[in-house]
């Protein structure tokens, strides 16, 4: 009596389960910098035709960790890394970025205190900030086009650390108090930073 259709019926079943199993290949996991200039969408699509990342970044398969408005400018984290997303960009985990914001006026220290503490928008109470007033930094790139700046007005330069990532919250902020956003970069999200990265340009970062 033959017994090997029975052991090769096995074999079989055992040999199907085992590529069930198998691990899928995942990709190296991959942190990318980028200056965004002035008027570039964060996406990498638009049916509308606007710049988008995809003039920029020729690398498929990242995205942008929270957003920078178009009309803002600076640093732009994109990454495959869904741990660095969340530490990034929710509001739990409480990661610092900050800005170098060009505002119309001259904050008092009173005013800057409010905004410290935190001011009451229409979506509540903001987080306590990191205000101070700065000269306008030196490794500033100029902007296309160039802000449209009243004469008879004075501006000031601020630096912004924000502990959360509401919609056009510095804006929203500085308008509160009196103080209109004329422009705005960001310069850093956690540990990093723009650094020397020239706008529009790009770089690879350790995850």
């Amino acid at each position: 009596m033959k017994k090997t259709s029975f052991t090769k019926h096995r074999v079989e079943r055992f040999s199907s389960r085992q590529a069930a199993r198998r691990p899928q290949e995942t990709q190296p996991k991959r942190v990318i910098l980028f200056n965004k200039p002035y008027d570039v969408l964060p996406q990498f699509t638009d049916e509308a035709g606007r710049s988008t990342l995809k003039d920029y970044i020729p690398v498929q398969g990242v995205y942008a960790a929270g957003r920078l408005d178009r009309d803002s400018e600076g640093l732009l984290v994109l990454t495959n890394d869904g741990a660095l997303q969340a530490k990034l960009t929710q509001p739990g985990k409480r990661t610092g970025k900050i800005y170098f914001v060009q505002v119309e006026g001259e904050p008092d220290e009173e005013t800057l205190a409010k905004l410290r503490s935190g001011v009451t928008l229409n979506d509540g109470p903001t987080l306590p900030a990191g205000i101070e007033r700065v000269n306008e930094p030196e490794w500033l790139w100029p902007r296309n086009p160039p802000i449209r700046e009243r004469k008879s007005i004075p501006t000031s330069w601020l630096k912004i650390t924000l502990y959360e990532g509401r919609n056009r919250q510095v804006r929203r902020m500085t308008a509160h108090v009196g103080f209109p956003t004329l422009r705005l970069i960001r310069y850093a999200m956690g540990s990093y930073t723009l650094d020397t990265l020239a706008n529009g340009e790009w770089r690879d970062a350790a995850p």
